[in-house]
């Protein structure tokens, strides 16, 4: 697909709570793509909104990786909804369950660049 024909296409928003180091990967991609799953890390967990992504951020990713970031990036709608959504907790505590085999072609799905948009420190 050409990226005029990606103008056209219609995506769907998501987030994804990150450390400073899987950060450092995202920027190394040209901020196109993320990065293999390390081995105990079977499952890559976009989510669907931003409270969600924030409260890990701040919440989780500080305290272990002593800073979290929010980013924001765009996936092929139809592509995407191969993956159901999982409500990993309350209502609005979902996510994507995406197999680490899956994530070089769910990185060829990114429309456009993946985005920070909250650093918490």
């Amino acid at each position: 697909m050409t990226r005029q024909q990606h103008a056209t296409t219609p995506t769907t928003t998501l987030w994804r709570p990150t450390g400073p180091e899987e950060l450092e990967l995202v920027r190394k991609s040209g901020w196109r793509a993320w990065p293999p799953r390390l081995p105990e890390q079977p499952i890559f967990y976009p989510v669907l909104n931003e409270d969600y992504a924030i409260r890990i951020a701040r919440d989780w990713n500080v305290k272990h990786d002593g800073a979290g970031f929010v980013t924001r990036f765009e996936v092929e709608s139809e592509f995407v909804a191969r993956y159901p959504v999982q409500q990993a907790g309350g209502r609005t505590i979902l996510e994507l369950w995406v197999p680490a085999e899956e994530l070089d072609e769910f990185n060829a799905h990114i429309v456009g660049e993946i985005q920070v948009v909250h650093e918490f420190r």
